[in-house]
């Protein structure tokens, strides 16, 4: 297959492009290297069948040639990165997601929206399953990513039913693992790189709230399959298994083996006090469930970062 990955150069969308060039796929991938790095692709530049190029999904998407899929993971993710570009994460989310669409349908293409667990917002049904519509503050400071990915949605299934585009919806519940920014304010990589710098640990709230961790490998397998399926969705990708964020904070001192300390800050606005998912339809349609548990996915991940202090340095101080 011939697949665009829009966002590629991202830590999902890297992990998305070394897995389908892995199979031997050719892969277009797109990014504006907002939020995306180079080095996350450097080792792919050069291999065959793999192309980069610097654009902005928003303003336009030229391909030649043929495509048959269209991956979308084109937007900032982090808090602090949509709390920065809140234009250009709606733009992403809107007029990037049209493009994207309007590319697949051209090419006759099958085209694979990746949203979020975000759309869930502060969850009135526990474990999330696909059927609940969500809770979200439209104004709140979370919106402009929340809402583009929700409008997103919207758009990708109109495309679906009213221009009969092959179209697919998975949301992404908390996903880590090597290539994640230390700056980029999630709490796996807040964790990591404050124990690593032997900085406290820094817990909004009462620590009670929880997430669910799904390592990276997990989540692209879930993606192509996705891909490679004619399933509309929307599906949850995620790991069901629940952690407090106080429990998540001793694992990571545990892998880590650092002495800091924990401190308590107030909530954020917005924050959701739980997020779980229901996989069964990821089971069941494209036969994916996790594998990696969380203590591996951690030591993985803690390996990678004390491999790179050149990105972790001083970033504990920044979030």
């Amino acid at each position: 297959m011939r697949i665009v990955v829009a966002g590629g150069a991202g830590f999902l969308g890297s992990h998305l492009c070394d897995a389908l060039v892995g199979r031997g796929d050719q892969v277009v991938c797109l990014d504006n290297l907002s939020t995306g790095r180079i080095d996350n692709i450097e080792h792919l530049i050069g291999v065959p069948g793999f192309e980069f190029h610097e654009c902005d999904v928003a303003t336009g998407i030229e391909v030649n040639g043929p495509v048959d899929a269209v991956a979308h993971l084109a937007s900032p993710a982090s808090p602090p990165d949509y709390l920065r570009l809140p234009l250009e994460t709606l733009a992403a989310g809107s007029r990037g997601t049209e493009n994207g669409l309007r590319l697949a349908e051209s090419k006759r293409a099958r085209f694979v929206l990746a949203s979020t667990s975000e759309v869930y917002g502060e969850p009135a049904v526990h474990p999330q399953v696909e059927e609940y519509w969500g809770n979200v503050n439209p104004i709140g400071p979370r919106s402009v990513y929340d809402e583009a990915k929700r409008f997103a949605e919207a758009l990708t299934a109109a495309y679906g039913r009213h221009r009969e585009v092959d179209v697919g919806v998975i949301r992404i519940f908390n996903t880590y693992g090597p290539r994640m920014s230390p700056h980029d304010g999630r709490v796996v990589t807040n964790f990591v790189t404050q124990a690593l710098n032997g900085e406290p640990l820094t817990i909004y709230g009462e620590g009670e709230q929880t997430r669910s961790f799904c390592y990276v490998d997990d989540l692209i397998r879930g993606i192509v399959a996705m891909l490679s399926s004619s399933e509309r969705g929307p599906v949850n990708l995620g790991n069901p298994d629940e952690y407090t964020v106080t429990s998540l904070a001793w694992l990571v001192l545990e892998a880590t083996a650092s002495s800091s300390q924990i401190e308590y800050r107030p909530l954020p606005v917005d924050d959701p006090t739980r997020r779980c998912p229901v996989i069964d339809r990821a089971t069941d349609r494209l036969g994916w469930k996790p594998e990696v548990p969380l203590v591996e996915g951690l030591r993985r991940t803690v390996d990678w970062l004390r491999n790179h202090p050149e990105r972790v340095r001083g970033a504990g101080n920044l979030v």
